[in-house]
């Protein structure tokens, strides 16, 4: 039976920034793979006495990010304090931005972006067994790397639509050079709001899935979420709002921890770290050194090279190739149709075979330039293919179709490769076609 429910989902998108230092120190912001415990110094360890101090580049990246979504930048913005007790934590709060953040507002397509801020991130717990003692250690390198948190307004009602979004979202802060937004290294990190709503309405709770790190598990985890409220729900219980992890193998959430509310947090200013305040210059000026975008890439390779929409969105997924395609375009000086430079990287890979696009039109040119065989070169190789292969003739008179690929092989074989194939294919089926 169709539920009659339907899911009301908020998203919460963190990024972390491409920055070369960590959010308020100089340790370097690199953290994956390094040696645990390498790239720490008194501010990101939280030592008493130790001043932070604002890195601009991950602010102005975070700005750049807002405007691409469409956001307003607010003039004047801070850091704040939110007091959470966590081991990965070790100040026992985290410098985050509440009322004030930099970027409010926004819309992408039709959703509705609510804010953009940056915030420190955590270290990261790692959980190991060893003679069979189970132990969490404690990896500080992640410590306060620059964090970027989109949050969205409770618009989705699908998963399809969800991972459609979040995917673009990725590609928006791929396009803008501030993350490679890699979630199997955890520099994207997933998160849902989910409640069920009998009538359209916001519900008077949420339940929150924490940090899935993949499309296919987010996917998973909503679906697995609005099953198990749909039978709380049916069986007249009332859901609290919680926070919830997915567990992979039993496809079930689980309960991490009952939700705070943000009075939970005990925010209150920065004392450490001034405000920061843009001009209207300021901000226009970003704004002005924004690259195309995605959407508007589709639109103009749509309106300038006229090739399928599928071929575009392969292109424009990846950015270093779409840039290699139009290189590619502006050296062929219109010998070639920018289509014929699309198919033959996208179905033949031929871009792989050449580093730089000059050496892939030179490539293309010389294929072009094949003199393809006469009209009656091919008419001769096609009777002399029929007569030496009997067998297979009489096979695709009985109706094996196949063997037409078989015969066009051996035409090319007696013309050294330059028949031309659709004139082959249609000269062979006329002469199969005319012998019944």
């Amino acid at each position: 039976m169709e539920s009659k429910l339907t899911p009301i989902i908020g998203l919460e998108v963190h990024i972390e920034l491409a920055t070369k230092s960590k959010l308020f120190c100089g340790c370097s912001a690199d953290h994956f793979g390094k040696v645990p415990n390498t790239q720490v110094c008194p501010v990101c360890l939280g030592l008493p006495g130790a001043l932070p101090y604002t890195n601009y580049d991950a602010v102005i990246s975070t700005v750049k990010f807002g405007l691409a979504m469409g956001s307003e930048i607010n003039k004047f913005s801070k850091f704040d304090r939110k007091h959470y007790f966590y081991p990965d934590l070790p100040k026992s709060y985290q410098i985050s931005q509440y009322d004030l953040p930099f970027c409010v507002g926004g819309s992408f397509g039709d959703k509705r972006i609510r804010r953009v801020h940056l915030e420190e991130d955590t270290g990261k717990l790692v959980h190991e067994t060893v003679g069979g003692v189970k132990s969490s250690l404690i990896d500080f390198n992640r410590s306060s790397v620059p964090l970027m948190e989109m949050v969205t307004e409770p618009d989705f009602h699908d998963t399809e639509r969800v991972v459609s979004f979040l995917k673009e979202v990725q590609l928006i802060a791929r396009y803008l050079g501030i993350s490679n937004a890699d979630m199997e290294k955890g520099s994207m990190r997933l998160e849902a709001n989910i409640s069920l709503s009998p009538d359209g309405s916001l519900p008077d709770y949420k339940v929150e899935l924490k940090n899935i790190n993949s499309f296919r598990f987010l996917d998973k985890a909503i679906k697995a979420e609005i099953v198990r409220q749909e039978k709380l729900l049916s069986a007249g219980e009332k859901i609290p709002q919680e926070t919830r992890g997915y567990d992979e193998i039993k496809q079930t959430t689980y309960l991490q921890r009952v939700k705070e509310e943000a009075n939970d947090y005990r925010y209150f200013p920065e004392p450490d770290l001034p405000p920061i305040r843009f001009t209207s210059d300021q901000i226009e000026n970003l704004r002005s050194q924004l690259p195309e975008l995605p959407k508007e890439k589709r639109e103009r390779f749509e309106k300038e090279y006229r090739i399928s929409k599928d071929f575009i969105e392969i292109l424009v997924s990846d950015l270093p190739r779409a840039e290699y395609f139009e290189q590619s375009v502006k050296l062929d000086n219109g010998r070639n149709l920018p289509k014929t430079i699309a198919d033959l990287m996208i179905n033949k890979k031929l871009d792989e075979q050449y580093p730089e696009p000059a050496g892939y039109v030179k490539r293309i040119v010389e294929i072009s330039n094949v003199e393809y065989s006469s009209g009656e070169e091919v008419e001769n190789a096609v009777k002399s293919v029929l007569m030496e292969n009997e067998k297979a003739v009489a096979d695709y008179q009985a109706g094996n179709g196949n063997v037409i690929g078989f015969l066009i092989g051996m035409v090319q074989k007696k013309l050294q490769g330059h028949g031309n194939a659709q004139a082959v294919r249609e000269k062979l089926l006329e002469r199969l076609q005319n012998d019944r």
